[in-house]
């Protein structure tokens, strides 16, 4: 993904967690904050912040805050997309074009947003149709896995392997990660119970036979792996070791960051 007119200013405040005081071009601007995460460790003051400027001359504030420049002492700074809407719309993108295969994800035919399911909505609903190869059986149709319809019927003489299909169906929860340490990216930075109560319904989802998934989106360059963050909020990590060992797939996904454009690149490893 992209963004148009993008300009880097100086951070100084943020009263509140939908905006911030920036320094930009020798004034001072009130801009939206596209994150309403605490981001404590990440807008110091003085740091160098990128914003895009708003097509839209109705708006309060002119432009909104997208990126900063993490100061780390001793080291440069590590440039880290805070858009809490980009993760979202950077998956779609990556699942689309199919390229979460080595992850056992796949092209989906049918990619869904914000589908509902049990007590939760989530980020993304995919179908995906694939062939299973020659018969060995005189049985064809669907064949059941991951909350597939099925058809086993006998199979007509000279049925094709085009009649041997499978449903491949199933949900993902993105969540994104702006937090590091030491070359780790941690999730997440504060506690969520949204969150947890998310792994909960993609373990329903497991049990009730479709495919399940939460994939972390690290907005961030050159991590060594990903981890819960145990010691702000001990039950998502617990919740997260939960859904893994009941069959949900924990993913996380590093991205190529310019001030202009976030797009998600190699796997990190995972580490529970």
């Amino acid at each position: 993904m992209t963004y148009q007119d993008i300009h880097a200013a100086r951070f100084l405040s943020r009263p509140n967690r939908f905006i911030a005081r920036v320094e930009l071009d020798g004034g001072e601007e009130t801009v939206h904050v596209k994150n309403t995460g605490r981001c404590k460790e990440l807008l110091l003051p003085g740091c160098t912040v990128y914003l895009e400027g708003s097509a839209n001359p109705q708006r309060k504030t002119k432009y909104d805050l997208v990126a900063v420049e993490k100061l780390r002492p001793g080291r440069s700074p590590l440039l880290i997309n805070m858009d809490a809407q980009a993760p979202n719309r950077v998956f779609g993108e990556w699942m689309a074009a199919g390229l979460g295969v080595e992850l056992g994800l796949p092209k989906p035919d049918l990619l869904r947003p914000e589908t509902p399911r049990g007590n939760s909505r989530f980020d993304f609903y995919w179908e995906a149709l694939e062939t299973m190869g020659p018969p060995q059986s005189r049985l064809s149709g669907f064949v059941r896995r991951g909350g597939a319809r099925t058809r086993d019927e006998e199979c007509p003489t000279g049925c094709s392997e085009s009649e041997r299909t499978l449903l491949r169906r199933g949900f993902v929860e993105v969540k994104g990660c702006t937090l590091e340490e030491d070359g780790r990216a941690l999730f997440p930075d504060a506690p969520t119970q949204r969150g947890v109560k998310h792994l909960r319904e993609l373990i329903a989802c497991r049990q009730a036979g479709y495919e399940a998934a939460v994939c972390v989106v690290v907005q961030m360059e050159g991590m060594a792996a990903f981890s819960p963050n145990d010691r702000t909020h001990p039950e998502f990590g617990a919740a997260l070791r939960e859904a893994a060992e009941a069959g949900v797939k924990v993913l996380a996904v590093e991205c190529a960051v310019a001030p202009d454009r976030l797009t998600m690149t190699r796997p990190v490893p995972v580490v529970l």
